[in-house]
């Protein structure tokens, strides 16, 4: 019997994608997002205010989970095998001070790797809607 197909964060209406708008193209395809969560758990990482969230994980397999969360969010293919927004981190007690400490970082990376400050404003965007599933919380 065939498993139920969990209810996933990065489906728009209708379960389908979001619309390709062009943000996957514009942040460098599967390659730009790749280098961008690379530096984004790197950054994350030498932030005090995060480095203590990721003790004891392999920040490249969350960079690689992140990179294939994004490609999909963004338009691209969808990569991401990961679990629930929610299940995943639930037990971190994530705060929206660290949500944004995320958005802001993503923002950062993407400006170094060249990407325009307003695309990347765009990702930024496109991420908030997740909040509330990133934070287990009704309101974010």
């Amino acid at each position: 019997m065939d498993e139920p197909i969990p209810e996933d964060p990065c489906q728009g209406a209708a379960g389908r994608p979001p619309a390709d708008d062009g943000l996957y193209a514009a942040v460098g395809g599967f390659a730009g997002i790749r280098a961008a969560a690379d530096l984004l758990y790197r950054r994350m990482l030498d932030d005090p205010g995060l480095t203590d969230r990721f003790r004891g994980t392999d920040p490249d397999r969350l960079a690689a989970h992140q990179g294939a969360f994004l490609t999909a969010l963004l338009g691209g293919p969808d990569l991401y095998t990961g679990g629930d927004l929610g299940a995943v981190h639930a037990s971190l007690a994530l705060s929206d001070a660290d949500f944004e400490a995320l958005c802001n970082h993503l923002a950062a990376v993407l400006r170094d790797l060249g990407v325009a400050p307003t695309v990347a404003a765009q990702v930024v965007d496109r991420l908030d809607p997740m909040r509330s599933a990133v934070l287990g919380s009704a309101d974010g």
